[in-house]
Formats: structure tokens, sequence, C-alpha cells
């Protein structure tokens, strides 16, 4: 008796703590959204402002519409094809049924970006423009297999005279499909339409590669915000989060008005959306720019001012790297000004991808530092308007670090003092830069030798240091002070320098990777002249101003730089990186092999 109420209690704290495990992480989420700092890790008080600022993004409240409205259409779609087919299946030849069903299977078992780029390669052979359209079908085709194999398994449970005997009855082949079989497959359809709202609702992979034309869903969104921090999505899962919950409840205290306000709620639902993407869908003669940029790096307010001030309408969509921003690129996508970085634009003009920029239209350009013109990667400028700069350095916590250890520049990252205590930048040319430069190379080099031993000193780092190779995250990790050292760009070194007052900025005397990202015209730009008036409109005074605060980064533009650095970012060092510095370096071009031999290298330094 004594051993199973032991037992009992066990069982219970086993649960318990399955239950902790599973919930605390949403717990501490939801405790976060109402923080008063952009901290994901320190409280800092109480303050519904990532709420307001939720609510007044129009960008996130789009994406709301463009996720709920997918899901419901791609589920209706869904749920009535595979009921079809699971039904057509149960009448159909045994081989003719393995056949199917083995193929209803592949898209399920296999990966999503195997999916993905399927479809993308797909839209873009058919000529399909991407968008809202593309990405409907996408999640149509990928949710209707799970619909089959919901469905199917209780058609097989039904007894194949019903139908005829409802027919014998009076009734039509339709009514005995509708009034007959349906309602017995009600409990299969059900999951199927669960299951396939659900996987809409919370699809990323697939909806990045098959979108387009500014159209992002909830999930693409989403992941532009992590580039930065942005407690918005706090805000935003917790209001997702306490829905779900009310239904739930609802479901359990008062299931058929839930039904009835579900419906009442459903059919609304469909109506709203189908009058607006009905308006939304007819286009005006207006013009029109396609803005590609990376995630987080423009001040939305900035392109709803321009729409106003030059009477066009702004397609804007984002990217998570310069390599998924090409890969879209080749695919067929078209944009009218992508903003990628230095090493990339080099790619693009080798590929004649890009169209010169007429200098002459681009009124602000003597505004521009000298110094930040005139990069390797396009010398004279040709193809590029420098829209932000910076470098990378050593972020460091001045009370941890001794100011003697700063003279080994990169070997910092190598001093047995700070093992346990460094988080390394987890990208791979970067994370190569500093190795290059530690031993004294160029992180440019093609010698193979070189390259080598940079992979040597890397494997030796991680192997005596006990490193941690970190994202985005490494932000809020450095504010909270949970390592003293990290590998860091500039403008992220001073975003972070404003929320932590105890830790400096170190460009090693080695050298650096002194970046350049920057705005190009792409060779299919439809509107020359108002791309270009958008360029000049990005280097304007006010707007170089509004756009640096929100972003955090350096600006090429001198005089706001100077006041920013006096004003808002008074006594942040990172703000205003050595620029020019002897041995500092912008990334170039590498071909095939050598790009090859390094993704092979950083494999193994990740693996170690």
């Amino acid at each position: 008796m004594k051993h199973s109420k032991k037992s009992k209690a066990l069982y219970i704290a086993y649960i318990a703590m399955l239950f902790v495990f599973f919930y605390l992480p949403i717990v501490v989420l939801m405790v976060f959204s109402f923080n008063s700092s952009k901290s994901l890790t320190n409280m800092t008080g109480f303050s519904l402002r990532w709420y307001s600022r939720l609510i007044s993004d129009g960008s996130i409240m789009k994406a709301v519409y463009v996720s709920l409205t997918i899901a419901i259409f791609a589920t209706i779609i869904s749920t009535v094809l595979g009921t079809i087919t699971a039904i057509g299946l149960s009448k159909s030849r045994k081989v003719v049924k393995d056949v199917v069903l083995n193929i209803n299977n592949l898209p399920i078992m296999n990966p999503d970006i195997v999916t993905a780029i399927s479809l993308m390669i797909l839209f873009s052979s058919a000529v399909i423009v991407k968008g809202y359209l593309t990405m409907l079908l996408a999640h149509i085709a990928f949710c209707t297999p799970f619909v089959i194999t919901s469905v199917y398994p209780k058609v097989r449970q039904l007894d194949p005279s019903i139908a005829d005997a409802a027919m014998d009855l009076g009734a039509t082949p339709f009514e005995a499909l509708v009034k007959v079989i349906i309602p017995m497959l009600r409990d299969g359809i059900l999951a199927g339409v669960l299951l396939a709202f659900t996987m809409s609702f919370d699809d990323f992979v697939i909806s990045y590669f098959v979108t387009g034309n500014g159209v992002e869903n909830i999930s693409i969104t989403v992941y532009n915000m992590t580039k930065r921090t942005n407690p918005s999505i706090n805000a935003l899962s917790t209001i997702v989060i306490l829905v779900i919950v009310l239904l739930i409840v609802l479901s359990k205290l008062i299931p058929g008005l839930l039904k009835k306000t579900f419906r009442m709620i459903m059919s609304g639902l469909l109506v709203l959306v189908l009058i607006f993407t009905v308006f939304t869908g007819i286009k005006g003669n207006g013009k029109t720019l396609r803005i590609f940029n990376s995630g987080e790096y423009m001040d939305p307010e900035l392109i709803e001012n321009f729409e106003k001030q030059y009477d066009c309408k702004v397609i804007y969509e984002t990217f998570d790297s310069n390599e998924t921003m090409y890969t879209k690129l080749m695919s067929g996508s078209e944009y009218d000004i992508i903003i990628p970085s230095d090493y990339m634009i080099e790619r693009l003009i080798k590929e004649d991808q890009l169209q010169p920029v007429n200098w002459n239209h681009i009124t602000h350009k003597d505004e521009i530092d000298p110094a930040n013109m005139g990069y390797a990667f396009d010398p004279t400028n040709k193809y590029s308007v420098p829209y932000f700069v910076g470098t990378v350095g050593i972020l460091y916590d001045k009370n941890v670090v001794d100011e003697e250890d700063l003279k080994d520049g990169w070997e910092l990252l190598r001093n047995p003092k700070y093992a346990g205590d460094i988080y390394m930048y987890d990208s791979e040319r970067d994370s190569f830069m500093v190795a290059l430069k530690a031993l004294g190379y160029s992180m440019n080099t093609t010698d193979r030798k070189e390259i080598k031993e940079a992979y040597d000193w890397l494997i030796d780092q991680k192997k005596n240091m006990d490193v941690v190779y970190a994202g985005d995250d490494v932000m809020d990790n450095m504010i909270s002070g949970n390592k003293a050292i990290a590998v860091v760009y500039s403008g992220d070194a001073t975003y972070i320098m404003a929320e932590n007052d105890d830790l400096e900025f170190l460009e090693p005397p080695e050298g650096t990777n002194e970046w350049c990202d920057a705005m190009v015209m792409t060779k299919s730009c439809r509107d020359t002249e108002l791309a270009e008036q958008f360029m000049d409109y990005m280097l304007e005074y006010d707007n170089v101003c509004t756009n640096t605060y929100f972003v955090g980064y350096t600006t090429p533009v001198v005089k706001a730089r100077e006041d920013l650095r006096t004003g808002e970012y008074d006594g942040i060092d990172a703000y205003m990186p050595n620029f020019g510095a002897k041995n500092n370096e912008v990334f170039r071009y590498q071909d095939t092999d050598l790009r090859a031999y390094y993704s092979d290298l950083w494999t193994k330094v990740k693996a170690y």
C-alpha cells in the first residue's frame, strides 16, 4: 500500500515536471510581453507598449490577415479535395488505390525545404507571378494529403452498401453523399480540417519560397523580426495563445454555443475575406516599386511616406540572408531595388544581374562619406549606393576583461583566462575572417594552406575555449551579461552598448571586415527613375536619421552620422567604426570551388 502511494506520488511528480517543461517557456514568453524594456531576459517593469506597437504595426496586421485568409481558403479547398479523393479511392481498384496512396505519402514524408524549392521552380517555370495566389496553391498542395490521410480510414470503416441503401430509399447520389456518407465521416473530416488549418497557419519554409509581391504571413514576418530584438513577437504570441486557450475553454463549457458562434464567425470572415481580396486585387495604374531588403532593416514609416510623396505603391519584401536573396532572385522573382552586402553585390555584377545607377539623379551624393565609397566590390560605385556601413569587432565587458589583454587583438578569443565566456558570431565568412586576421592573412585569401590554418585555429579555439556560436540572440545575451566577450557587428554593438553601460567595443589592430550594404537596381527594374528617387530619398538627412535610429547601424551620410554620434549614440564608440583602417578589408566574391571548400571546413568546425 505504501509502495503504491509512493509510486503514485512519483507518477504525479513526473507529470508535473513534464508540464512545467512544456509550458514554462510559454509562461515566460507571456510575462516578458509586458516588459517595459526591449530585453527578453531582464524584467524592468510592467508596460503595454509592445501591444500598442503590435496594433499600430501595419505589416504585422497585414501578415495576420494573410495567414488567416490563406489558412481558411486552403482548409476549405483541401478538405473538399481530400474528402472526395478519399471516397473515390474506396471505390477504386486495388492497384490504383495503392499507387495513389503511395503518391499521397510523398509530400507528407518530404522535408519542407524540398517541397518549397520544387513549388518555387514550378511557379517560376509556369511564369506565375509569386504572391497571394502562389502561396494559396502551395498550401492547398501540402494540406490535401493530410486531409486524405485523416478521412480515408473512416471511409474504409463504412459499409459499402450504405450508399446503395440510401438511393434505394429515394435519395439521389448527391443526397446520399451529403446526407448519409459525409455525416458518417464527420470525425475524420473534422480531424482533417483542424490538421489542414494548423499546418497552413503555422507554415514558414514553403511560404517563404513561394511568396512574392510583398505578401507575407505571420511566420515569415516573425522570422524577419527575429533579426533584431523585437518584443512585439512576445505580444503577438501571447494573443495567439490566449485565443487558443479561450476556444478550448469555450468548447468544454458551452459546446453548442461555440459551434453556432464558430459558424457565424467563419461565415462573416469568409464574406469579408472575399470582399477584401476582390477589391485589393483590383490594381490601379499608379507607379510601383519592388524592394527586397534584409529583415528589420528599414523603418516602415519611411516606406509609407515615400508612397505619399511620390504617389506610388511600394511592394516591400524581406530576406534573412544574402544567399536566400540570391536564390529567390535566380528563381525568377523580380525586384527593382535590392539591398545586399558587398560580396553579393560583386557576384551580381559579375553575373550581369544589375544595371548602372545614374548618379545625376542622386542629389545627395555629395553628403556621403568618401571613405564609404569606392570599395573593391564596386570601385567606381557604378552600380551601388551605400545604405549602411560598419565593421566586425569584439564587444567586451570592461569589468571582466583586463585592459592589457586587449593588446592581443583577435587572439583575445583564445586567451585561456576567458574560456567559456565567449560568443563567436555564427557566420562562416566572419568566423574565418577572425582566424585569418589573427594569423596575419588576408580574409579574402584563396590560398588553401592559409585557409586550412584558419580552420585549425577555429578548431583549437573551440576545443580549448568552450566558445558558443550565436546569431542575433547574442544581443540580448550580452545585454544581460551572460558572457563577457562576443564577436559582433558594430551596429549590433551600438544597440547592445546603449542597453548595457559596462560594455566596450574593440576593433583589433590586425584588421577586420569593413562591410557595406548598398542599394542596387536589378536588370528587371521597370521604373529606374522611381528607383533612383527612392535611393536619393533614403539619403535625405531626416530620413537617414529616422532609419538609423530604427536600425542602429552606421549611416554613410556624414552630417547625420556626426549628429547621431553626439546625440542618440553619444559615448558609444561602436557607432563610429574606424573606417579605412590600414588592415581592414571588404569581403570579395568567391568562386564555386572556393565556397564549397570553405563550406566543408565550416561544417566540420560546427560539428566538432
